[in-house]
């Protein structure tokens, strides 16, 4: 009979305790919950603590009570200029109506999917009525506030709250900027190119001056030179003319030495003449004194 008992006891603590597993339930600070029965939303719980409700017929939906983060990828958008360009945005957000998300999207994967739809449909719309310069000037904050504002009334039928959207960069797509990095890159090969040839141009001018005024400048030294040289002749030969006229004998003298020097200096000259010749007449007896003059040079003393 006892045993009974205690397997009629161990019995009634399993039931109560999966009854107990299944009515009650914690709701943490960070969470928010909707109490299910049947597929019908009955009440919503946002208060953190301990809750009941009733074992296998309701049930519990858990959402994040936090402001959340979404940051779809970038999206090509064509500005009024016909300008287009890759925006990428950050966006925070949260469910402020669980009941009435729960009965759009269920669930937060597929919140995230619409609310990036609409993200995306709010950047066209606004950024289509907005140039290049707009977007990178300061008017930006404010066409993130028309973002957000028009994000945040159409996600509210989600029971959805935006709390901001950021545009984080905008850039242009791959292949416009290559396209302007291959103008850019033509129109500075064009300046280097007529760079250069100023350059040369002016290097030519350069040069032309520096060879006119050089020749000018040689021409000038050579005309200086000769009239250098012909006042050093002039008075070369006014001083022989002196010389000489004091002692004809050593004109002589000297005339013989400049003979002697020229038809001598070369090593392989052979002269074939008389030893009484005039022409060694100062190569006799170098002791004994300069010869007699000939008896032209007395003659004319």
């Amino acid at each position: 009979m006892k045993r009974i008992v205690l397997i009629g006891v161990a019995i009634a603590v399993a039931v109560g305790a999966v009854v107990a597993y299944n009515a009650l339930f914690i709701v943490r600070e960070t969470e928010q919950v909707i109490v299910m029965q049947f597929g019908d939303p009955k009440r919503v719980i946002q208060e953190p603590g301990l809750n009941v409700k009733l074992p296998f017929i309701q049930n519990a939906v858990v959402y994040e009570k936090r402001v959340m983060g979404l940051n779809p990828p970038g999206e090509e958008v064509i500005l009024a200029d016909q300008k287009r360009v890759v925006v990428d945005t950050y966006t925070r957000w949260r469910i402020s109506d669980p009941i009435l998300f729960y009965q759009a999207v269920t669930s937060e994967p597929a919140a995230r999917s619409r609310l990036s739809d609409i993200i995306i449909s709010a950047l066209r719309r606004v950024l289509g009525n907005v140039n290049l310069t707009g977007l990178l000037s300061e008017a930006r904050a404010d066409l993130m506030t028309r973002i957000r504002d028009q994000v945040d009334r159409e996600a509210a039928g989600l029971g959805i709250s935006i709390t901001d959207v950021r545009i984080r960069r905008a850039d242009l797509p791959p292949q416009t900027s290559q396209a302007i990095y291959a103008r850019i890159r033509s129109e500075r090969e064009r300046e280097a190119r007529e760079a250069r040839a100023q350059g040369r141009e002016l290097a030519q001018q350069i040069r032309a001056r520096a060879d006119r005024e050089k020749t000018v400048i040689i021409a000038e030294a050579e005309n200086r030179a000769q009239a250098i040289r012909g006042q050093g002749d002039a008075e070369a030969i006014r001083i022989y003319a002196e010389s000489f006229g004091r002692d004809p004998e050593f004109f002589a003298f000297y005339r013989s030495m400049e003979a002697y020097r020229k038809s001598l200096s070369d090593g392989g000259t052979s002269m074939v003449l008389s030893p009484d010749s005039e022409f060694f007449r100062y190569f006799g007896d170098i002791q004994g004194g300069l010869p007699a003059p000939p008896p032209q040079a007395a003659a004319a003393q």
